[in-house]
């Protein structure tokens, strides 16, 4: 099936996934829903989910695993041959380096413990602890400490925790911020390599993350691609600094923000505007029925420096900018939007406040929402295909109202999604599979 249906009338001619995504990046009338499946790290699939689409939809044919795209979350690589089969309109630009801090380079088999086979980079280099738990190391180097574990019989990996003991006498910003250095001359290179090959060889919208621009964000604290992390690295104590060393935060979000502005000029150099949706922040800071902080504390504490990004962006390229936040965020959504976001994603209908219709009715004009389209947490691992079509049918009605829609899963497809359930989704969007 080709990445885009052709049309006319009063939609113009749109014939590719690139040029329906920016009508809909400007809240303008479509053909049908865009579609994302791994165009961002927060809306792909667990590798396994994406072996067994591959099979069910016949793409298996040459026995090749599937790759480990970003090992940390285990996402499987999204193909062009699958996102041509499934109509996606949007290509993730993965940089440089994985989330362990190791280049995805060098190939090699590796079985999951479902026993799924699948392609891993030369650098995943593991080992088994007495539990027999798997243990993965920074930048692959085993001759320093573990920094992420995943447990025996599991899916994911998950951070560990190497925080030294704190001196408050030595707290030093500067410490928290040696992840955010200048971007180097080969890491932009492959920025630039990537933008051309994708723009050139596809018709598809561009996403792309840029180190140093999510604030706060409780995934990258622990640094689990650093070998030796400095600082507050501890997740409970990070959020409660947030509270109890205020000031401190605001200064690692300070000089954070003036090395991200340096970066972005030296990467807008490189990419241009063949990127088209950059992912700016992750950081979460809401759960399923209550925020991390309050709106206030958002408008205080982290849209000072988002905005600081998104209005150079916006001054200086043509990208639109990305808010990924979990949870029941909707008192927040007025502050991303001050503070300039473009797109909010994931989108969790699940959590509190999350109501499609309300969202649409109330925000739906003013930002667009990439998401949204099948509870990940309930309906697409548990429900029926039956239910699976209908919830996609009614999501895209609903959040199509405004135009400011990319139907995408509600974060990352899980591990043990029925397959069938994945088939359904795509099929209620209309593919013949």
């Amino acid at each position: 099936m080709d990445s885009g249906v052709e049309s006319s009338g009063k939609w113009g001619s749109i014939v590719t996934g690139r040029e329906r995504v920016l009508r809909v990046l400007e809240h303008k009338e479509v053909d049908r829903a865009a579609v994302d499946l791994g165009g961002t790290p927060f809306s792909g699939a667990q590798v396994s989910v994406i072996a067994k689409l591959r099979e069910a939809i016949g793409l298996d044919k040459a026995g090749e695993p599937v790759k480990v795209i970003e090992p940390y979350q285990m996402l499987g690589e999204v193909g062009a041959d699958l996102r041509e089969a499934l109509g996606i309109d949007v290509v993730n630009l993965w940089g440089p380096k994985s989330f362990l801090g190791f280049v995805n380079a060098d190939w090699k088999r590796w079985r999951t413990f479902d026993g799924t086979d699948v392609l891993v980079a030369g650098r995943f280099n593991t080992e088994a602890d007495a539990e027999g738990a798997i243990l993965q190391y920074p930048e692959g180097d085993k001759s320093v400490p573990a920094s992420a574990k995943m447990p025996k019989g599991g899916f994911y990996f998950d951070a560990i925790i190497r925080q030294e003991p704190i001196d408050e006498a030595k707290l030093n910003p500067a410490d928290n911020l040696e992840e955010f250095g200048p971007v180097s001359d080969e890491d932009l290179r492959v920025y630039e390599q990537q933008a051309d090959d994708l723009y050139n060889n596809t018709d598809l919208a561009i996403a792309a993350g840029f180190s140093g621009t999510a604030f706060g964000d409780i995934a990258l604290v622990p640094a689990p691609f650093l070998k030796h992390p400095k600082g507050i690295r501890d997740i409970e104590e990070w959020y409660i600094s947030t509270v109890t060393r205020k000031e401190y935060i605001k200064e690692v979000f300070a000089g954070q923000a003036e090395i991200a502005i340096e970066n972005l000029g030296r990467l807008y150099q490189a990419v241009g505007n063949k990127v088209h949706v950059v992912y700016l922040d992750g950081t979460d800071l809401a759960a399923q029925n209550t925020l991390f902080c309050s709106p206030e504390g958002y408008k205080e504490l982290y849209l000072p420096f988002s905005k600081k990004l998104n209005d150079w962006i916006h001054a200086n390229t043509k990208w639109k900018t990305m808010k990924h936040c979990c949870g029941g965020c909707e008192p927040l959504i007025e502050g991303f939007i001050e503070a300039g976001f473009d797109i909010l994603n994931p989108v969790q209908t699940s959590a509190k406040g999350m109501d499609p219709q309300r969202l649409s009715e109330k925000y739906g004009d003013r930002i667009v929402f990439w998401g949204g389209g099948v509870d990940t947490q309930g309906r697409l691992p548990f429900g029926t295909a039956d239910e699976v079509r209908e919830q996609v049918a009614e999501r895209v009605k609903v959040f199509g109202g405004k135009s400011g829609f990319v139907f995408a899963a509600i974060h990352n497809i899980q591990s043990n999604t029925p397959v069938e359930n994945v088939v359904a989704m795509f099929e209620a969007l209309g593919r013949q599979l």
